[in-house]
């Protein structure tokens, strides 16, 4: 891995702190790892030196695990964290948390927390690296950088690539992410979804369009990134029933091949089948959702190994 430039950037605290240049490296840093993670010994020394802790006050599956294989992909040593059970249920505060982790000499913290802003608040008071895995609403970086690499993969460029993203903006990280990196990148971003779920004054604000109608902005499309509804984040009823939702919202393989072209299909998970997308969409050719994961393990080695060389 020998010849790379460096990031402009000590920690991933969110894709508006990045430069064109750094999404560049991040990508083609990432090619020469989803190679390794294609040959039959799947492991590089790269980061054999370095101790990683993933810190996570939120559930995860996919987030979690890719970041934990990512670390070992490149022979990093990792320590695992879940707020559940732990002395955050005593009344530990998240400094206090992760002072004592690194106190056990970790070098890197990739941290998720439900509050807006944590990672940037931990990046001014550790010493060690910082990679924000989600912070409440704000942002999802890696996530985005995921997404746009599995688009730039099928289309080979993004610039003028037309980019849905369909569902619960109002609650979505992940939207928030991935129109920053997609803007950034020169594709054209629409967002779909009910004027509930949508932020309002987020047109001129970010720089795309909304539509509150699924079919024409499919017809628009050549890509469409389908949120869930976050249930979780939700302190009122935001539409009538989910019925209706998906009825409105939700692509079934009736509504895709009405289309008459193309579309592809992708999802962050986790998937509510029959909701935003029905199962024979999800299991659909041009679903690229398994395509993302297996991306998002050669984009987190990526971003782990690239922030490892601005330590110092």
């Amino acid at each position: 891995m020998a010849g790379h430039s460096a990031l402009s950037v000590r920690h991933l605290l969110g894709i508006a702190e990045l430069q064109p240049d750094d999404f560049a490296l991040i990508f083609s840093t990432a090619d020469e790892f989803y190679d390794v993670l294609h040959r039959p010994i799947k492991k590089v020394p790269s980061l054999r030196e370095l101790t990683l802790a993933t810190v996570f006050f939120e559930n995860s599956t996919r987030t979690k695990l890719s970041f934990e294989l990512a670390a070992k992909r490149l022979s990093a040593d990792v320590v695992s964290f879940s707020a559940s059970a732990s002395s955050v249920a005593k009344g530990e505060t998240l400094l206090d948390t992760v002072q004592n982790i690194l106190a056990m000499q970790v070098d890197m913290v990739v941290l998720r927390h439900p509050n807006p802003g944590a990672p940037h608040f931990l990046a001014r008071h550790i010493a060690a690296q910082v990679v924000n895995a989600g912070d409440g609403r704000h942002e999802h970086p890696t996530q985005a950088l995921l997404d746009a690499f599995s688009l730039r993969q099928k289309f080979g460029e993004l610039q003028g690539l037309r980019v849905a993203i369909v569902g619960d903006i109002l609650h979505s990280r992940v939207a928030r992410s991935n129109i920053l990196a997609l803007t950034a990148l020169g594709a054209e971003v629409q967002l779909c979804g009910p004027p509930t779920l949508i932020p309002p004054h987020i047109e001129a604000a970010l720089g795309i369009t909304v539509s509150h109608h699924l079919s024409p902005t499919l017809a628009w499309a050549d890509a469409a990134i389908f949120l869930r509804v976050q249930h979780e984040r939700q302190e009122a009823q935001y539409f009538p029933s989910q019925r209706e939702y998906a009825y409105l919202y939700g692509l079934t393989l009736e509504r895709l091949e009405a289309l008459g072209k193309p579309l592809t299909i992708l999802h962050p998970g986790p998937i509510n089948r029959g909701v935003e997308l029905t199962s024979d969409v999800a299991d659909h050719p041009q679903a690229i959702i398994l395509d993302q994961v297996t991306n998002g393990v050669a984009i987190r080695m990526a971003v782990l190994y690239l922030l490892a060389g601005q330590r110092g």
